[in-house]
Order: C-alpha cells, then structure tokens, then sequence
C-alpha cells in the first residue's frame, strides 16, 4: 500500500502560489489499479513524481511497504542520449534485475527494430512511450506508474499493451494517469480525484469517473 500522510506541495513563482497538494491523508490499498483523474494542470505529474519520490513535497511524507516503478511517461525518467537498450540496461542495474533478460523482453515487446540501439533523443513521442512502457512492465513491481501513455501502434500492439499491464496488475497495483475515460475503465478497478489540492479516492471507478465528470462541468 501507499500512504500520503499530510502531504503538502506548494508551488511558487513570480509572487504567485499554486497548492498541488494541501494536506493530503490517504491509503491506497495494494494490488488495486487506480485510475487518477483531474484536470489540467491539478497537479496529477507532481503528485506521480512524488510518489515516485522525483519531486520532493513541501511537507508531509509517501510511506510504502513495497517496490514503486518509475513513472512512465514523465521526462525525465529515460535519458535521450542513450540509446533504448542502454537505458533499459540502466533500469535493470537500479532495480537488480537481469539485465540481459530485461533487454530481450523490451526489444521483443517495444518493436522498436534498429531504432532499440540509436539514441532516444532520435525517437518519436510514441516511440518513447513504447520503450518507457516495455522497460516498467517488464520488471516485476508492487506498483506501476503510468502517466500519460497510450501505447501508439496497430491495433494488435495496443491490445498487447493492455493485455501486458492487466496481467502485471493480476499481482500488483498501479496510479494510471489519463485523460481517456475509456481507457480508465478498461486499466483501472478504482479511482482518484485530484481537485483543489485534495485527493479522493473511490473503490469503484465509475464512482470516480462520475465525480470527476462533475467537477469538470462544475
């Protein structure tokens, strides 16, 4: 589980102050996929990267009792001067996985061709997504983070996608940032509102979607 305990980030700039996170207490039970849901500009990014303990709070702590993924989606979290095995070879080496067993299962699913062993600066949005996508699936972790990726490609390799991260999530859990209400209910069991710097959580995600479709034509 994950356990926000008075978390507070505020953010300023230019005499301005923006509160991403106001004194936020919540547990987020394990093995649930939970879609998180809000706005732009809520603050959804800021509270993944600190989850994944990127980004520092303002006060306040994140307690787990388990192994977090980095965040995929979120740069930063591949460095584009390496080419994709590289950075998948790195991962490995941070999490204490095999690294050759890591860098044939994200070759296999990415489909990247040649492309695996050239730089990531030379890649594609999509092209970053897949590698980002494949490097957290294929390690085994307690909970993933997933922000902001659609896996880009035919429909064959969209369902590979889903079918990947529903099978990961048979044995862990994971914050599924997106904006796709569809793909929300397909990935996630629960869900999380992000609004005003508060956090509510919901066991069922059409709970969540209906609360979050109301304060967004609020």
């Amino acid at each position: 589980m994950i356990v926000l305990r008075n978390l507070t980030k505020v953010f300023r700039h230019g005499g301005r102050r923006k509160v991403v996170a106001d004194n936020i207490n919540l547990t987020i039970p394990s093995g649930v996929s939970v879609g998180l849901l809000g706005r732009n500009g809520a603050g959804k990014s800021t509270l993944i990267r600190m989850i994944a303990g990127l980004t520092a709070p303002t006060s306040g702590e994140i307690l787990t009792d388990g192994q977090i993924s980095f965040p995929v989606g979120i740069s930063g979290a591949i460095h584009p001067d390496m080419t994709g095995a590289q950075n998948t070879r790195f991962v490995a080496r941070i999490y204490g996985v095999e690294t050759d067993a890591l860098v044939r299962f994200v070759e296999d699913f990415a489909e990247l061709g040649d492309h695996f062993h050239m730089p990531v600066r030379t890649y594609s949005s999509g092209m970053r997504g897949r590698l980002g996508f494949g490097i957290n699936l294929g390690i085994q972790f307690d909970t993933y983070l997933i922000d902001e990726v659609t896996a880009t490609g035919d429909a064959d390799f969209v369902e590979k996608s889903r079918k990947l991260f529903r099978a990961r999530t048979e044995k862990a859990g994971a914050i599924f940032v997106s904006h796709s209400i569809p793909q929300v209910r397909q990935m996630c069991d629960a869900g999380a509102v992000l609004s005003g710097g508060k956090l509510y959580y919901y066991p069922d995600v059409e709970d969540a979607i209906a609360a979050y479709e109301t304060r967004a034509h609020g």
